[in-house]
């Protein structure tokens, strides 16, 4: 019985306006394929590359700074060059890759959880409670989101922990604002009305009644976000505010050719933010979609 529902389920989403409207949406096609593929990389990292580029038994330090493959004195093993240290770019990048990929998705996790909760509350409630909550968010909002972020890392410190705690601090407000505006127009309905006269506690009427109806915008917020995070991470990171050396990202990639940019040793630097500048125009294309389908107000 659960096997034909769930059956039922997959064809009715088959046949539905989203799927339909997918399908002939070439950006959205684009910006999944994108999304898709970075993840299939980072995922098959390691059986991909020639070298585990931050293991320093495979690097030798004859092979600093190679040119790219297509370049004079360039060589197919290093098909994208090495950097100052003898890294493969190509292996660098790949890994990397894995480190923004993770601090972006667990950042947007953490964010979600506590802004979602907030709304909620906030929604729901009303009153003092919701005053307060959006009186901080007003605050929060009223300082540039990266400068929050610089504040946060260096008073904390380097390290992933750090600039996770740095992304959900700065992140949770829009979700805390989308989620309590959707909650006020949704407690209003006859069946909210009906859970509260039957005696269902608030967490309950919350979680299983309201929840479920403001979730299309979390989605469209939670995939633009992720690519938000990305950019953060990756400006922190080129910083020095970053994740630390022993764990780099594409952000700190960026950075350690930064100095040797203007000296003809362009690929070190150029790549990385080349890779990033992919992966979030991969993002943005889908949650561009996603914000068009799902928000029934631009319909």
């Amino acid at each position: 019985m659960e096997n034909v529902q769930t059956m039922n389920r997959w064809k009715n989403f088959q046949e539905s306006e989203l799927v339909y409207n997918f399908k002939k949406s070439p950006t959205a096609i684009a910006g999944l394929i994108i999304v898709v593929g970075v993840i299939l990389i980072a995922l098959l990292g390691p059986a991909l590359v020639v070298q585990n580029p931050y293991n320093m038994a495979e690097i030798e330090l004859v092979n600093a700074y190679k040119p790219p493959a297509w370049m004079d004195g360039g060589e197919m093993k290093f098909f994208l060059g090495t950097d100052q240290q003898g890294r493969d770019m190509l292996s660098a990048i790949v890994y990397g890759s894995r480190v923004s990929l993770v601090i972006g998705l667990l950042g947007t996790l953490f964010s979600s959880v506590i802004g979602i909760a907030l709304g909620l509350i906030a929604g729901y409630f009303g009153g003092r409670i919701d005053a307060f909550i959006m009186r901080v968010a007003d605050i929060q909002l009223s300082f540039p989101t990266m400068l929050v972020a610089l504040f946060m890392m260096s008073i904390f410190g380097r390290g992933v922990v750090n600039i996770l705690i740095a992304l959900s601090v700065v992140g949770w407000v829009r979700y805390a604002r989308t989620v309590r505006g959707e909650v006020l127009s949704v407690k209003k309905n006859e069946y909210v009305e009906a859970t509260k006269v039957i005696g269902l506690p608030n967490p309950v009427i919350l979680v299983k009644h309201i929840l479920p109806n403001v979730f299309t915008s979390i989605i469209v917020l939670s995939t633009i976000q992720v690519g938000s995070f990305i950019l953060t991470e990756a400006t922190l990171s080129f910083l020095g505010l970053g994740v630390p050396i022993t764990r780099p990202s594409l952000g700190m990639l960026c950075n350690n050719g930064f100095d040797v940019l203007y000296s003809g040793l362009w690929w070190v630097s150029i790549l990385p933010g080349l890779y990033i500048m992919i992966i979030v125009f991969g993002i943005n294309l889908l949650g561009d979609f996603l914000r068009d389908e799902l928000n029934p107000k631009l319909k």
